[in-house]
């Protein structure tokens, strides 16, 4: 299969894409951008799919709302305010995929397939997938719960990182969860998205405010956003033990 973004880093190579999104189900696009609004939000709103609404983050592993909050906090607070249903993705530099779901305003499951690449992490964070046992509550949330069973085999999946990205372990679950698939190629906004809706077919919002004013007011506060990294996903990842073993000493 073809994927329709560009291709993930090479071993010495570039870094891969980083990009993110919430899903809110059956989300009316009026009361979903009075939340963004509020919120300071910068990013797009695209066209409902599927009986999804997408909200895409303007910078995929960075903050993206009021309060340090990036793509995580932001479905948080739409949950919250909506009490509805929540799915969040998020892609970093191809390495790492974060997943977190809410149904009814409650957070359901959280997951990230490598601790250790979460921005700002600590050297000693093991690598091995947090939330694979959370993987019947994604299913559910996005109204597949038999599917939870096929879904935690590829979120429990260990991938070469010299062959494989986690965009291809996203668009998988996209397939099997049945969410729209167009959304691993979102880092192409501010460009129309491959496969998705063009550009001109979504909001797009700087510091909650839509048009040329939006824009001005991202550009301005990029810099100030940028070091202002959100919370990670899992507060305690576990790490490595430090030290000898004691049956040496």
């Amino acid at each position: 299969m073809v994927y329709p973004f560009a291709p993930g880093p090479e071993v010495g190579g570039p870094v891969g894409e980083s990009y993110a999104v919430a899903l809110v189900r059956g989300g009316e696009p009026g009361r979903v951008t009075d939340v963004l609004r509020r919120l300071r939000f910068s990013g797009w709103v695209a066209p409902a799919a599927g009986g999804w609404l997408p909200v895409v983050a303007g910078a995929g592993a960075g903050a993206v709302a009021a309060g340090r909050r990036g793509i995580v906090g932001v479905g948080e607070a739409l949950a919250e305010e909506l009490g509805g249903d929540v799915i969040v993705v998020r892609v970093v530099a191809d390495r790492q995929l974060a997943m977190v779901a809410w149904a009814g305003g409650e957070e359901t499951g959280r997951y990230v397939s490598d601790p250790s690449r979460e921005p700002g992490a600590d050297e000693d964070v093991l690598p091995d997938p947090l939330g694979v046992e959370d993987a019947a509550a994604f299913a559910a949330a996005a109204g597949r719960p038999e599917r939870g069973g096929e879904l935690r085999e590829v979120l429990n999946e260990r991938l070469d990182p010299e062959s494989f990205i986690e965009s291809e372990r996203l668009s998988r679950t996209l397939r099997l969860l049945e969410l729209p698939t167009w959304l691993v190629a979102v880092a192409s906004l501010p460009r129309d998205v491959p496969t998705g809706p063009r550009a001109r077919e979504m909001t797009r919002l700087g510091f909650g405010r839509p048009g040329l004013a939006g824009i001005v007011c991202a550009r301005a506060g990029r810099v100030v956003r940028k070091r202002l990294a959100p919370p990670p996903v899992f507060d305690d990842p576990p790490q490595a033990t430090s030290g000898l073993d004691p049956w040496l000493m």
